[in-house]
């Protein structure tokens, strides 16, 4: 991967129920956002090997959005996820279960336009995110 960023968060819960959150598109749209002002208003995932996905997002006062679009290259259940964005990126997510915790590590290609601070940053919020929304 051409210069990636690498972004982790750790939850207290199990790896079935972190999967499950992490990958049913009800849930995704519960936490798909870095911040309040961000929400996730259309999300399909078929999660298996050559499968699609696509996450609307947007802020909420419309005046940003994209969609997160592409397909999945790797899927090994409760423990790695593998895409390729419609663009030519890749995104690599590990998960780990240690003791009562478990640990996702994503590892993503940033897109040219946008600085790597801010791509990190979004990416750091949206885990942030998912973790307040399977412990709350």
């Amino acid at each position: 991967m051409k210069k990636a960023i690498t972004v982790e968060t750790t939850i207290k819960s199990t790896i079935e129920n972190v999967w499950k959150l992490w990958t049913t598109p009800e849930d995704i749209m519960q936490w798909n956002n870095p911040s309040e002002k961000w929400h996730s208003l259309k999300v399909e995932n078929n999660l298996k090997d050559g499968g699609n996905f696509l996450f609307r997002m947007e802020t909420k006062d419309g005046a940003e959005g994209f969609d997160f679009s592409g397909k999945y290259d790797k899927v090994i259940l409760h423990k790695l996820i593998e895409y390729t964005l419609d663009d030519g990126r890749k995104t690599i997510n590990e998960f780990a279960q240690t003791g009562n915790s478990v640990t996702i590590t994503e590892t993503f290609e940033p897109e040219a336009t946008t600085p790597r601070d801010v791509q990190k940053e979004f990416c750091q919020g949206v885990l942030n995110n998912f973790k307040k929304y399977v412990e709350k």
